[in-house]
């Protein structure tokens, strides 16, 4: 798991230089992506248009994340299972999911790998399960 450049930035520049950081008011939202080794600058999310999101109605953004207590430097999500269904006709491969500030558009926060990669043809489905399919680590 990874923190962004972006949310590094944030984060010194509100603790240590003591600047202003807008709070995040509409949550946060959970991408899927497909690359294989990914950096700030090679995050490829895939497509909202390549599948639908059981957790949200709305096909064309991310679906929204809750975390649970944040405890000892780390935190785990989702608090409800997150499924995302392809419904694009197209096979596509899982390799990592990337945490956001907005449901479309937005600042990248945080991203990972899944442990194992995984192939999605139509009409398959990743979920990632309550309570604790995705653990954020504050070393």
């Amino acid at each position: 798991m990874s923190k962004s450049n972006y949310l590094e930035n944030e984060v010194l520049n509100l603790f240590l230089k003591g600047s202003a950081h807008t709070q995040l008011t509409g949550g946060v939202f959970l991408g899927i992506i497909s690359d294989e080794n990914p950096t700030d600058s090679s995050v490829t999310e895939i497509s909202a248009g390549s599948y639908t999101a059981t957790s949200e109605a709305n096909s064309s953004s991310r679906p929204p994340i809750t975390f649970g207590t944040v405890s000892n430097g780390s935190v785990s999500g989702p608090t409800t299972d997150i499924e995302f269904e392809n419904t694009s006709g197209v096979e596509f491969t899982v390799r990592g999911f990337a945490v956001y500030d907005a449901a479309t558009s937005g600042d990248l926060l945080y991203y990972g790998q899944l442990a194992t990669d995984k192939p999605i043809a139509d009409g398959d489905s990743i979920r990632f399960e309550a309570p604790s399919s995705i653990t954020i680590t504050e070393a």
